[in-house]
């Protein structure tokens, strides 16, 4: 644990089996999101060393491929046994790059993947590669040579979401994950190389999107590329995919709504809608960030929301009684700052969230804002920030209008005492997972979005089959 304490320098790629040093075309020195000092250099890596990987993993490929699901599953378990070696430190490096309370971090950023690789080691020892139907054999053979992008807020959670199933079902991969969080990245090549994974099967090259990560998004040996993002991001990568027709999965943004019908228990809802909404400081895809409630209950529910919002202390994420921790960056705060303001000038009202800030730290108050208007900028439009917007409505079916009014469609809540009710109305949601009355996560069930939020899903099976393609072979009678 205490190596994370120390000033860490990521100057390497992982390819073919190998740390090798990078001939950097930039790099960045990264600040603890809380306390501000000086974190870690990274050196972000050019072409020379994306197209390096991208070779590795095509010349690992066939061996990888071939070898049966059972071996694969044994060398995936051996990986989830390295990064369980240090949780702890893992989720204290976690927690200074991104900010998240380090409680939250070891459970959610750390220990929930790490047990994904066992679970996809275990699917691909259950998983049926080959069927008979009719007079054809249909067999599941791996994509090929994946690249894998990810992002910031869930480091090692994005990161294990693709590369666990994607190595489970036969592929190669390219990781390119964010230059702001490398700690997860670099664990996880640690934990490839300890395990004794093939060389080349997994390679890791850290760089910037727009130079690394579109040379291999690009490059003729890549198959499939699997993107976790910013929908603006998002864009650019499916089209630049679409000149080599690519396979594609794109986990992109969300503007995701909570409907409470009016007979739901208000005190229970409003608890969930900010603990849903204020989880990572809002720095999560599937943010619950538009509340929908009957305009008969509209003050009720906003008395509720005040008393509620004083349990979400600011401070140090490694005091643990905080939890909101500082955004990740300076850039970060000030495009939440500003999404806010522009709310405001829209007749947006602050309910809560005017209060001062800790010193320390890329701070933004958990802010609630009332009277937003469903087509305003703040009710359509990603803030990646701990806003809650709250939005009245008069019937059920304006509430529905309402939830699918946006151009996303990532996730969704609905709170009724009647299930079944509950259900009706999720039914009508266009949205990849919908919550009734604060159901937990499920790591089994597929995630992904309908619209701008993306295209696939991952998450167990079906996050398994996406790196899949059937064939089928026909036999003569």
């Amino acid at each position: 644990m205490q190596q994370y304490k120390q000033y860490k320098q990521y100057k390497q790629a992982y390819i073919r089996g190998k740390w090798q040093d990078v001939d950097p075309v930039s790099g960045i020195s990264l600040p603890d999101s809380y306390s501000g000092e000086p974190l870690a250099e990274v050196a972000l890596a050019g072409t020379k060393e994306a197209c390096d990987a991208v070779l590795a993993a095509r010349d690992a490929f066939p061996a990888w491929s071939g070898m049966p699901a059972a071996e694969r599953a044994q060398l995936l378990r051996k990986v989830g046994d390295a990064l369980a070696k240090d949780i702890d430190g893992l989720a204290e490096a976690i927690t200074r790059e991104v900010g998240m309370p380090l409680k939250l971090s070891k459970r959610i950023q750390v220990q929930a993947p790490v047990a994904a690789w066992s679970a996809y080691a275990d699917m691909a020892e259950r998983f049926d590669f080959e069927k008979r139907i009719g007079h054809s054999i249909v067999t599941h053979e791996p994509v090929g040579v994946v690249a894998c992008i990810t992002p910031w807020n869930y480091p090692l959670h994005q990161i294990t979401a693709k590369v666990a199933p994607a190595l489970a079902a036969g592929c190669t991969v390219v990781l390119k994950p964010s230059e702001l969080a490398p700690a997860a990245a670099y664990a996880l090549a640690q934990a490839v190389q300890r395990a004794g994974i093939p060389p080349g099967v997994f390679n890791m090259v850290m760089g910037e999107g727009r130079i690394t990560g579109e040379v291999i998004v690009n490059h003729p040996e890549v198959d499939m590329v699997s993107f976790t993002g910013s929908t603006a991001a998002g864009r650019r990568v499916a089209s630049l995919a679409g000149n080599g027709i690519k396979r594609l999965a794109l986990e992109l943004g969300g503007k995701s709504a909570s409907i409470v019908l009016p007979d739901a228990d208000l005190k229970l809802a409003m608890r969930h809608a900010l603990s849903a909404c204020f989880l990572n400081s809002g720095q999560t895809c599937t943010a619950i960030s538009r509340l929908l409630v009957p305009a008969a209950v509209y003050p009720e529910c906003v008395a509720l929301l005040k008393h509620g919002i004083g349990a979400f202390a600011m401070g140090d994420p490694f005091d643990p009684a905080t939890r909101i921790g500082p955004l990740v960056s300076m850039e970060q705060r000030q495009r939440v700052k500003d999404h806010i303001a522009a709310a405001l000038e829209e007749g947006a009202e602050i309910i809560a969230g005017d209060e001062a800030v800790p010193t320390h730290g890329w701070f933004v108050a958990p802010t609630i804002l009332g009277n937003v208007q469903a087509h305003s900028r703040i009710a359509q439009e990603e803030v990646f920030g701990p806003v809650l917007c709250v939005l009245a409505y008069e019937t059920e079916d304006e509430a529905v209008r309402i939830a699918n009014g946006t151009p996303y469609g990532l996730a969704a809540a609905v709170w009724s005492t009647d299930q079944a009710h509950a259900l009706a109305v999720a039914r009508r949601l266009r949205a990849g997972q919908v919550d009734i009355n604060g159901a937990p996560f499920n790591p089994e069930a597929p995630f992904g979005g309908f619209g701008m939020s993306g295209i696939g899903r991952e998450n167990g099976i079906f996050g398994f089959e996406e790196f899949l393609e059937p064939r089928a072979i026909q036999l003569a009678a």
